[in-house]
């Protein structure tokens, strides 16, 4: 049974599970903490990269000796199979951990329940489901991979106080502040990848690329650059388009009919051919192959069309809008060309999960229920 202080052995494996959220993908963020019998912090760690030791191995090594006949609290079931790095179960094992709490199961089906069913075959007691909420919303992405074959998608959105976007004449830097320009950088930071339309790089070229630094970001790895993606049906992006000259990677999807030998030269883009009718695509499988490619997350930053698709495809997971402290009329383009709602009970609800105010703007953080 778990105690306050079980809790808040957690509740830190959790916070350095957190400093792996911008370097460990495609892996999932883990923390461990290892304590002796008195709940003195022996041991911690938390995963950093792929291919690189695991939370555990971290912890395990700090606390040398002292691990024997200790507590192990880890934010994920530890994992039980060779891949490029050994099993942490029997890591555990052969430290003389005597109990382990975790968080919740690893959704992995290489991992999920046999890490937990090998520690008790070698009678070491398990906890689980300690602070299993948290845990889950620290990997959402990696957990709905996992689980449905799908990427968690987060829709960004900039718009005025009376929801608009741009003006009609398609104007709309820089509606919100600086500093949430800077935030916006964050959220860049910690997905894996970063979509947009082809109506958006034609209008603004962008760069589509994470700008700041590992000091910037308070993290001790590089951080990874999330891959961009654009749909583009027809093939109309340009080679000469920014963020083809920018380091990372970039993937475009066109349909099979596109001619794409202009883009055969070039090394930090891959071109991606699909069906498609009517110059859109099945949204879906676009998503479903991200999901092959190792993506846990895909951060959405494009106009009213494309998003209004995603919606009405019911693929957005999660919507994050800045609300400028001005008024741009009715003239302005709105947010989402969703599909006609004709009755109030068929309208798409959200379930606040966060408001804060970022310099001058507000910023709230929505999941979607469909």
């Amino acid at each position: 049974m778990s105690n306050p202080r079980d809790v808040e052995c957690m509740s830190y494996a959790l916070r350095l599970a957190k400093q792996g959220i911008y370097s460990t993908r495609p892996n999932p963020n883990v923390g461990c903490v290892i304590t002796n019998t008195k709940g003195e912090i022996m041991g911690e760690g938390y995963h950093h990269r792929a291919g690189g030791p695991h939370a555990e191995i971290f912890a395990l090594q700090q606390a040398g000796d002292k691990a024997k006949g200790g507590i192990a609290y880890i934010s994920l079931e530890p994992c039980c199979h060779y891949g490029k790095t050994g099993p942490c179960v029997e890591a555990l094992i052969d430290a003389g951990i005597q109990k382990v709490f975790i968080a919740m199961r690893d959704p992995n089906p290489l991992v999920s329940g046999k890490g937990v069913e090998l520690l008790k075959q070698h009678n070491i007691e398990v906890e689980e489901n300690i602070l299993s909420q948290q845990a889950n919303c620290l990997n959402r992405g990696f957990i709905k991979r996992m689980s449905h074959g799908l990427p968690w998608v987060t829709a960004k959105v900039a718009s005025s106080s009376d929801g608009r976007t741009a003006l009609s004449n398609g104007a709309s830097k820089w509606i919100t502040s600086e500093l949430a320009r800077f935030d916006v950088q964050k959220i860049r930071a910690r997905h894996d990848a970063i979509m947009t339309g082809i109506g958006t790089v034609l209008a603004d070229d962008p760069s589509l690329n994470m700008r700041l630094t590992k000091a910037e970001l308070g993290c001790e790895e590089e951080p990874i650059q999330p891959i961009r993606i654009v749909l583009d049906p027809e093939l109309e992006m340009s080679t000469n388009a920014k963020m083809l000259s920018l380091t990372g990677k970039t993937i475009i999807y066109t349909a099979k009919d596109s001619n794409i030998n202009a883009f055969a030269n070039l090394p930090s883009c891959e071109v991606i051919q699909i069906d498609g009718q009517n110059n859109k695509f099945d949204l879906h499988e676009i998503f479903k192959h991200l999901a092959k490619l190792d993506i846990n997350s895909v951060l959405v930053e494009s106009g009213a069309s494309l998003l209004g698709q995603l919606i009405n495809a019911q693929l957005i997971d999660e919507l994050i809008h800045y609300i400028a402290p001005t008024l741009m009329g009715n003239q302005s383009r709105g947010m989402f060309d969703v599909d006609e709602i004709a009755n109030m009970n068929e309208c798409i609800s959200l379930e606040y999960e966060d408001i804060r105010q970022i310099g001058k703007d507000i910023r709230i953080t929505s999941l979607i229920n469909y």
